[in-house]
C-alpha cells in the first residue's frame, strides 16, 4: 500500500495500544516504525542496479513475518534497556505497540497484487490477495481521521474511541474488498468454464482507487484473456477479450535467470513479446491493456536460442514522450465504466469479445 496508509495504520495501532498518557509519542513511534519495512529499497539499490532484482527483492526480508517480530523486539529491548522512559513504564503495552506497527505493514501489503514475501527466507511465491488497489482513499481516510482526532484529543476518551473506530472501519473495508473479490471470481469462473478455461490460472484485481470495478486475467495456451466486471453496473455473463503472448519463447528461455525469477515472482502472469530480437516480459498484474507498468527486456535471440542479457526496464507507452495524457484518459474511462454496463455508455475498459 501507499506510504500514507502505512503511516496512519502504524500510528493508529500503536496509539490505541499504548497508555493514554503516551498517545502522541505512540502516534509518532507507530508511524515511524510502519515506514521502516519499505526502506529496503535503499539497501537493495546499494547492491544492484538490476531492475528485475530491484522489483523482486522488494517486500522480501524487510516484510517477513519471521523477521519483523524479532526486529520489533530488538527495538523494544533497546528502548527499555537504555531509554528509561515511556517503554520502561509500560513495557508490555509498548512491546505490542511496536511489534504490531511493524507486522501489520506486510499484512496490509499482501492485500495488493504486487506480492509480499511474508515467509522469507522460505521461498513460496509472494502472497498477493489482490483485493485492494495500492492507493485506496476509502481505506485510508478512516485511519487518517482517527489519528487526527487522537492527536488533538490526547488523553481524553474521545481519542481512543476515534482510533478504534478508524481501525474497525478500515478493517471492515478490507473485509468488504474480499467479499467483492469473491463475487467477481464467481462470475469469472462461470464464464471461463463456458469458454473451456475452467482450470486456467487466473487472478482478479480492483482497478485504480476503488473496489467496484475489477479486472480478471486468465492464462491460455496462446496467451491470456482479460475481462472487467463492475459490481454496480454489470449483471449476467462476464465477457473476456483474447490477447496473444509468445508462450513458446518463454518456454525456450525458461533457464534465463531473469525469466525464471519473474515467473516465480508474478506467478506466471506475464506477457511475452519479441521486440527487435529481444524477449520482453510484461507483468500482467499491474496496468491496463495494452500498457503495463513493469516491462523488462531479459534475453536476445542468438542462433535459435535465447541468451541472457543484462535486464532493462522499458517504459509503458503512456509514460513515453507525447503520451502524457493517456493515463488521465484511462483513469476517466475507469471511472465511467464503474457506472455503465459493459458495452454501453462510455464503453468498456477492455473489448467485449469472448475469443480466448
Amino acid at each position: 500500500m501507499d506510504s500514507l496508509s502505512q503511516i496512519v495504520l502504524g500510528g493508529a495501532i500503536a496509539a490505541a495500544i499504548a497508555p493514554a498518557a503516551h498517545r502522541r509519542a505512540a502516534l509518532l513511534a507507530g508511524a515511524a516504525l510502519a515506514t521502516l519495512p519499505d526502506l529496503d529499497g535503499l539497501l537493495i539499490v546499494a547492491f544492484t542496479d538490476n531492475p528485475v532484482s530491484l522489483m523482486t527483492i522488494h517486500r522480501s526480508f524487510s516484510h517477513s513475518l519471521f523477521v519483523l517480530p524479532l526486529f520489533g523486539t530488538l527495538i523494544w529491548w533497546l528502548y527499555r534497556r537504555f531509554g528509561h522512559g515511556r517503554v520502561a513504564q509500560a513495557p508490555v503495552r509498548w512491546w505490542w505497540a511496536m511489534v504490531l506497527a511493524l507486522v501489520t505493514h506486510p499484512l496490509l501489503d499482501a492485500f495488493t497484487v504486487y506480492g509480499t514475501q511474508l515467509w522469507w527466507p522460505l521461498h513460496p511465491p509472494p502472497t498477493m490477495w489482490s483485493s485492494v488497489f495500492i492507493i485506496d482513499p476509502l481505506y485510508t481516510v478512516w485511519l487518517l481521521l482517527g489519528c487526527g482526532v487522537a492527536w488533538f484529543a490526547r488523553t481524553r476518551p474521545l481519542a481512543q474511541h476515534a482510533l478504534l473506530a478508524g481501525l474497525v472501519l478500515s478493517s471492515g473495508y478490507l473485509g468488504w474488498s474480499l467479499l467483492a473479490k469473491a463475487q467477481v471470481d464467481k462470475a469469472a469462473a462461470q464464464s471461463l468454464a463456458a469458454m473451456g478455461l475452467a482450470d486456467a490460472p487466473r487472478f482478479s484485481v480492483p482497478m485504480p482507487f476503488n473496489t467496484l470495478l475489477w479486472r480478471v486475467v486468465a492464462m491460455t495456451p496462446q496467451g491470456y484473456v482479460v475481462g472487467d466486471r463492475s459490481l454496480w453496473a454489470d449483471r449476467g455473463v462476464m465477457q473476456f477479450s483474447g490477447h496473444p503472448s509468445n508462450v513458446q519463447a518463454v518456454r525456450q528461455a525458461a533457464d534465463v535467470p531473469a525469466v525464471a525469477r519473474l515467473q516465480w515472482f508474478n506467478h506466471g502472469f506475464m506477457r511475452a513479446q519479441v521486440q527487435n530480437g529481444e524477449l520482453v516480459l510484461s507483468d500482467l498484474r499491474m496496468g491496463l491493456e495494452p500498457d503495463y507498468n513493469f516491462n523488462f527486456a531479459v534475453a536476445k535471440a542468438d542462433g535459435g536460442q535465447w541468451q541472457a542479457i543484462p535486464p532493462r526496464q522499458l517504459l509503458p507507452a503512456y509514460r513515453q514522450a507525447g503520451n502524457r495524457g493517456v493515463l488521465g484518459q484511462r483513469l476517466a474511462q475507469v471511472w465511467r465504466r464503474i457506472w455503465d454496463p459493459a458495452g454501453q455508455g462510455a464503453g468498456t475498459v477492455q473489448s467485449a469479445s469472448s475469443n480466448p
